[in-house]
C-alpha cells in the first residue's frame, strides 16, 4: 500500500493522517473543538474503501441526521455516489430502526411499525394514568415518560424492573407505587399497536442482539468495521448494542470530546468515552489538538475554564489563528438592559449577515426579554428548540392521519384524529371501542371494524359515524398505494377538510396555523424533490414519515435564512457562528442551581459553558445581570464562578453602567438593507426549470435558490444524467443533478 499516492490524505496535518491510517483494531479518536472531527471521520471511510474495504462492510454511527447527511455527501464527492450508498451510515436510532424492520418478525412486530415521538408517549402514558384513575398531580405523565425512557437506555425490560427490589422500593418511597404497572400497561399497548418509542429502537435491538445468536452473527459478520461520532454522548443502551456488534473483529474507532459531554440527563455516560481503554486491547488513542475555528483568545478562555474539571482526559487545545478580540464580559443592571446591551452590539456589527450571529442561554425562559428587545429593534431572528415544527398541534394532526394510513394498528393516532375535525364520536364512545378492543383483544381500528360482530353498545348513528370514518381511511389506504407522499398527503387535507377548520379561526395564531399546514406540504415537496436525486428514490409516505419520525432535537431548518439564531447552549452543540453571545451568567443560573449536589454535575455545567465558548469563531460576548424577573418577583444576581475561571488576560470586562440607549432607524435599516443586498443576486423561487440552462463548468461561482453561493468542485456524467459537485458556503458539498438544480453563475 503506497500511501503517498493517496492524494486525499495530504488535506489532513500530522495527527488527522495518523488516525486516518489506522485501520485495523480498537481506536479512539479525542477530538477538542474545532479539530477536524467530521473530516477524521469522513476521511477515514473513504480511506477504507480505497484500501479494499468493501462498504457493505461499514457501518457508521452519528447523532444528528445532519451529520451523517454532510458526511454522505463528502463522501459521495470522494468515492461517488454509488458506493457511498453501500455504507450503512445515520443516527443510532435510523440505522437501528432499519436493522428492526428487517428482523421485526422475531420480536412479534411487522416492518411497518410504527415510531411513536415523545409527545405520542406522553399521550398513551396520559391516558393510561386516566384509565387508571390515578392522581395526575403525583403521576405526572412527563415524568412517568422520563422514568420508563431512563428504565429502557439502562436495558431495564417491565421483568426486570418488577426483579429489581431497590428500583420498586424507589417509586414507592416517591409516591408513584404504579409505576411498574403504567411500564407493562404502556408496553403492552405499544406492542398491541405495532409500534416503537424512541427507547425501544435501542432497547429492541440490544433484546435481539441477546436473544438471537444468528442474527448478532449476522450483523457482526456484515458491519466489520464500525465508526461511531460523539461517542461522549452514548448511552448505555448505546454502548452496548456498539460492544456487540464489535466484539467479533474489533475494528472499531470512536471519536468525540469528554470535554463535550452535557447530555447526562438524556442518558449519556461520560464513562464510555473515559473508560474505551478498558474495554479493549491495545486500543491506540489520537488527540486532535488543532483548533480550526477560534481566534487564539476564545481558545486560550476555554481551555482555562475546562482546566477545573477533574474527570476528563487529558488534552491541550490549540491554535495557530490569530489572538483576535479579547472575549468581552458585560455587566448590566438587569436582563431587560442585558438583552438592550446586546442589541446594541448586533447594531455595530454592521458587516456582519445576521446569519453568522448566534445568542445561547441556559433555559428557554432566557429568551422573552431577548426576543421582546430583538423585535423592538427590527432585527430578524429565529428561535431553535422552543415548540418545533413537527410538534405544532396542527402539524401533529396532520400527521396522525398520514401514520394511520400506513399503519392502521397505530392507536395514539386513531385516537388523536378519529374526531377531528369534529364529526359527532365523543370520548364516551371512544371509551367503550377502547373497552371492547381491550376484552377481544383487538386494535382499535379493528374493533371498530368489527363493530357488527362485537357488542360495543353504540347507537346505529354512531356506527354509522364509525363505519364513514374506517370508509375515509380505506380509500386513502388504496390511494396511498399509487399516490406519491405530496399527492395523498393533498388529498387527505382536503378530502378532511383541515384547512376550512382552521379558517375558523380568523386570529393571527389561527391564520398561522394554516401557514404551517401549508408548509409542511412544502416540506413533503421538498421532500419529494430530494428524492429525485436518488438512486433508489422512494417517494412514498412510509419513507416520508419515517423522515418525520427519526428528526432529533439537534437537527436545524431553515439555515439558509439571514436571521441572528437564538437557542439553549445544549442545541449549540456542533454548530459554530462568527459571534456568540452567551447570557445569563449568574450563578443559580449558569451553573444551574440544579447542579451544586454533586462535582459531576457542577463539571457537566462546565462542559456545557466550554461548548458555547467553542462555537465562536471571531468574537466572544458574555454577559450577565445583576437582577432579573423569576416567577414574578425581583431578585439580585452574582456572577457566575465560570466567569471568574477565564484567565483575565484573555479579557476585556465592561463595567455595569445605567442604559438609557435608544437604537436609531437609520442605522438599524442600514444593516438590514446590507445583510440582505446580497440575496438580490440569487435565482427567484419562481424562475422556471425551463429558463435555467445547463451551461456550468468546473471552476465556476454558482447561485442555487436553496443552498445559496458555491463553487462547482466536479461535473460528470452527460445529458440528463449530468451531475455536478457543489461546495456551498454556508451547506459544503452537494451533489447535485443538473436537470433539476437550477444552478445560476455569479
Amino acid at each position: 500500500m503506497l500511501e503517498d499516492n493517496k492524494s486525499y490524505l495530504k488535506d489532513l496535518n500530522e495527527a488527522q493522517l495518523n488516525a486516518v491510517l489506522k485501520t485495523d483494531g480498537p481506536s479512539m479518536v479525542i477530538a477538542g473543538a474545532g479539530s477536524g472531527k467530521t473530516r477524521v471521520l469522513t476521511y477515514k471511510i473513504v480511506h477504507l474503501v480505497e484500501n479494499g474495504v468493501d462498504p457493505f462492510e461499514i457501518l457508521a454511527l452519528t447523532f444528528t441526521n445532519k451529520a451523517a447527511r454532510e458526511m454522505k455527501l463528502r463522501i459521495s464527492s470522494m468515492i461517488g455516489e454509488s458506493e457511498s450508498k453501500n455504507i450503512w451510515m445515520g443516527t443510532f436510532h435510523s440505522v437501528f430502526a432499519k436493522i428492526l424492520r428487517f428482523e421485526a418478525h422475531k420480536i412479534g412486530f411487522t416492518s411497518d411499525f410504527t415510531i411513536y415521538d415523545t409527545q405520542d408517549s406522553e399521550r398513551l402514558i396520559s391516558s393510561i394514568i386516566k384509565e387508571k384513575a390515578l392522581d395526575k398531580d403525583v403521576y405526572r405523565p412527563k415524568s412517568i415518560r422520563n422514568r420508563i425512557s431512563s428504565l429502557k437506555n439502562n436495558f431495564i425490560t417491565v421483568n426486570g424492573y418488577f426483579a429489581n427490589n431497590e428500583l420498586v422500593e424507589s417509586d414507592n418511597l416517591s409516591r408513584k407505587p404504579e409505576t411498574g404497572n403504567i411500564y407493562k400497561e404502556y408496553s403492552e399497548r405499544l406492542i398491541k399497536s405495532n409500534s416503537m418509542d424512541f427507547d425501544d429502537l435501542l432497547m429492541k435491538t440490544n433484546e435481539l442482539l441477546n436473544n438471537y445468536p444468528e442474527v448478532l452473527a449476522k450483523y457482526q459478520e456484515k458491519f466489520k468495521y464500525i465508526l461511531v461520532d460523539e461517542y461522549q454522548d452514548t448511552n448505555n443502551s448505546q454502548y452496548l448494542i456498539v460492544k456487540s456488534l464489535s466484539d467479533k473483529y474489533q475494528n472499531i474507532c470512536v471519536v468525540g470530546d469528554d470535554a463535550q459531554s452535557i447530555y447526562s440527563f438524556r442518558g449519556a455516560n461520560i464513562n464510555n468515552i473515559i473508560n474505551f481503554r478498558n474495554d479493549y486491547d491495545e486500543v491506540e488513542v489520537f488527540r486532535l489538538e488543532q483548533n480550526y475555528r477560534s481566534t487564539k483568545n476564545i481558545v486560550n478562555a476555554a481551555n482555562s475554564v475546562i482546566d477545573h474539571n477533574k474527570n476528563k482526559i487529558e488534552k491541550e487545545v490549540w491554535t495557530d489563528n490569530d489572538f483576535g478580540d479579547k472575549v468581552e464580559v458585560r455587566a448590566n443592571e438587569s436582563d431587560i438592559a442585558e438583552a438592550r446591551s446586546l442589541c446594541q452590539k448586533i447594531v455595530s456589527l454592521n458587516n456582519t449577515n445576521f446569519s453568522n450571529i448566534a445568542i445561547l442561554y441556559r433555559t428557554n425562559a432566557q429568551s422573552r426579554p431577548i426576543e421582546d428587545s430583538l423585535r423592538l429593534n427590527k432585527i430578524p431572528y429565529q428561535i431553535f428548540g422552543g415548540v418545533s415544527f413537527y410538534n405544532r398541534k396542527e402539524i401533529k394532526d396532520v400527521l396522525a392521519y398520514l401514520r394511520l394510513i400506513v399503519n392502521s394498528s397505530d392507536e395514539e393516532s386513531l385516537k388523536r384524529i378519529i374526531n377531528y375535525p369534529a364529526r359527532g364520536i365523543g370520548q364516551v364512545t371512544i371509551n367503550k371501542i377502547i373497552l371492547a378492543a381491550k376484552k377481544y383483544d383487538l386494535t382499535l381500528y379493528d374493533t371498530i371494524q368489527k363493530n357488527n360482530e362485537l357488542s360495543i353498545g353504540l347507537s346505529n348513528s354512531v356506527l354509522i359515524k364509525l363505519q364513514n370514518f374506517i370508509d375515509l381511511i380505506d380509500v386513502f389506504k388504496i390511494q396511498n398505494q399509487k399516490l406519491n407522499a405530496f399527492d395523498l398527503t393533498k388529498e387527505v387535507i382536503e378530502k378532511v377538510k383541515i384547512i376550512d377548520e382552521l379558517k375558523k379561526d380568523d386570529s393571527p395564531e389561527g391564520i398561522s396555523r394554516v401557514e404551517n399546514v401549508q408548509e409542511l406540504l412544502n416540506g413533503i415537496r421538498d421532500f419529494i424533490e430530494d428524492q429525485k436525486e436518488l438512486v433508489d428514490s422512494n417517494d412514498k409516505l412510509s419513507e416520508f414519515l419515517s423522515t418525520v419520525s427519526l428528526s432529533t432535537d439537534f437537527d436545524i431548518e431553515n439555515e439558509d435564512q439571514d436571521k441572528v439564531s437564538l437557542m439553549t447552549l445544549h442545541l449549540s452543540k456542533g454548530l459554530e457562528f462568527k459571534h456568540v453571545f452567551i447570557v445569563g451568567l449568574e450563578e443559580d443560573l449558569f451553573p444551574s442551581a440544579l447542579s451544586y449536589n454533586t462535582r459531576s454535575e457542577l463539571e457537566e455545567e462546565r462542559r456545557l459553558f466550554y461548548v458555547g465558548i467553542t462555537r465562536a469563531k471571531e468574537n466572544l460576548y458574555l454577559s450577565y445581570a445583576n437582577s432579573r424577573y423569576r416567577w414574578g418577583k425581583l431578585i439580585y444576581c452574582e456572577e457566575s464562578r465560570f466567569l471568574n475561571e477565564i484567565d483575565k488576560e484573555y479579557l476585556k470586562i465592561i463595567e455595569s453602567t445605567p442604559s438609557k440607549t435608544t437604537f436609531e432607524d437609520s442605522s438599524i435599516n442600514k444593516i438590514i438593507y446590507n445583510s440582505k443586498s446580497s440575496l438580490k443576486r440569487l435565482p427567484k423561487t419562481s424562475e422556471s426549470l425551463s429558463s435555467i440552462k445547463i451551461n456550468v463548468s468546473e471552476g465556476d461561482n454558482v447561485s442555487h435558490e436553496k443552498f445559496g453561493i458555491g463553487e462547482i468542485i466536479k461535473i460528470e456524467g452527460s445529458g440528463n444524467d449530468s451531475k455536478a459537485t457543489v461546495n456551498f458556503k454556508k451547506f459544503g458539498l452537494k451533489n447535485l443533478l443538473l436537470r433539476f438544480a437550477k444552478l445560476n453563475k455569479v
